[in-house]
């Protein structure tokens, strides 16, 4: 099975704004649900794209599975978000305008298409997430962030996301020139805190 791109907007128009936030959501959400989130974020002026994974997720099986088993979704799900950062630079924005925000598995799905295509971004947020495999292939990835603003949040303890992970994607991201922020909330749960948006706003959509 691969993706079918159906990418929703918001905010400005891709030709009238100078910024892109491309928001990914999670397993069982919808590309609605994350643009909703969009209002509390300093986003004013960005124009707001948003992948709709087919039948709700993109892909069937934990993130620390085999990656094999996750195939050929999960492949499908990284060209879904190179087209829609190909739908932005299409539309005249520059790479450094681009900005993401992802969460659980969309913030998963947003920090491996980042390390394997890295470069000089606007600035990521991802709210419990980390890069993808049973064991992490670093081979995948390749390119410089030229220190490009990356905001990592998660709970610890997370169902879904062991907090090791998200360290050694900090580390990998920091390897590859990121500047990183990571911020870990005790049993906090599994879901965006209050303090974690005002952190975005502050690090990564000045």
């Amino acid at each position: 099975m691969s993706h079918i791109l159906d990418i929703k907007t918001g905010g400005k128009s891709l030709n009238e704004a100078e910024k892109v936030l491309i928001m990914i959501h999670g397993r069982g959400g919808s590309a609605q649900d994350i643009l909703s989130l969009s209002q509390h974020l300093n986003v004013e002026g960005y124009a707001l794209l948003a992948p709709q994974a087919t039948n709700g997720t993109w892909y069937p099986f934990s993130f620390i599975a085999p990656t094999e088993q996750n195939e050929p979704w999960l492949s499908s799900a990284i060209d879904t978000i190179g087209k829609t950062v190909q739908t932005a630079l299409d539309a005249g924005i520059k790479a450094e305008n681009i900005y993401f925000f992802g969460f659980s598995q969309g913030a998963c799905l947003t920090l491996e298409f980042l390390a394997r295509n890295a470069q000089k971004f606007g600035g990521a947020v991802a709210i419990i997430g980390g890069v993808i495999g049973e064991k992490i292939n670093r081979e995948n990835y390749k390119g410089d962030f030229a220190q490009t603003p990356i905001f990592l949040g998660t709970s610890n303890p997370d169902f879904h996301v062991p907090v090791e992970r998200v360290y050694a994607t900090a580390n990998i991201l920091k390897e590859m020139n990121a500047d990183v922020t990571e911020k870990v909330y005790a049993n906090f749960g599994h879901s965006i805190n209050q303090e974690e948006i005002e952190l975005a706003n502050s690090i990564v959509f000045k």
